[in-house]
């Protein structure tokens, strides 16, 4: 698999951009697992003012905020569709993100899938992949 940085997808510019101005976080795999990197992830942004939207299959309540079982069920517009899932699994996730307009695509920490990247690009959405904002936000100095 390629890594983020032969395709561009780790451009701090656009990590910026997303970090300062993307308001609405849709968090896939997000639950109330507090021993889950996407909980601590999702708290992180939530404090930096953002709003979260947990999908999972059980569509629990996280941070305060309803959770949904699909993207297709969130009834607010999405800005940044952050994928905890398997690299695997990824490519279905992103492709659900393109389907409900969202304007960008955050792969995690080591969930790479270049095609899957490589569409949404296509499709006009922003695109991180194998970054954490709750990692680039200080170290870009955004946070």
């Amino acid at each position: 698999m390629a890594s983020a940085a032969d395709a561009n997808y780790s451009d701090p510019a656009v990590m910026v951009r997303l970090l300062t101005s993307a308001p609405v976080w849709a968090i896939v795999g997000l639950s109330t697992n507090t021993r889950r990197a996407a909980h601590g992830v999702a708290e992180v942004l939530a404090r930096r003012g953002r709003t979260i939207v947990a999908i999972h299959p059980r569509a629990e309540t996280v941070h305060g905020a309803r959770g949904y079982a699909t993207l297709a069920q969130v009834p607010m517009a999405i800005d940044v569709v952050d994928c905890f899932v398997n690299s695997a699994l990824v490519g279905d996730v992103v492709d659900q993100a393109i389907t409900v307009g969202a304007r960008a695509v955050w792969l995690q920490l080591g969930v790479i899938d270049a095609d899957a990247a490589a569409r949404a690009a296509a499709a006009g959405l922003a695109v991180v992949m194998d970054r954490c904002p709750a990692i680039e936000g200080p170290r870009l100095g955004v946070w």
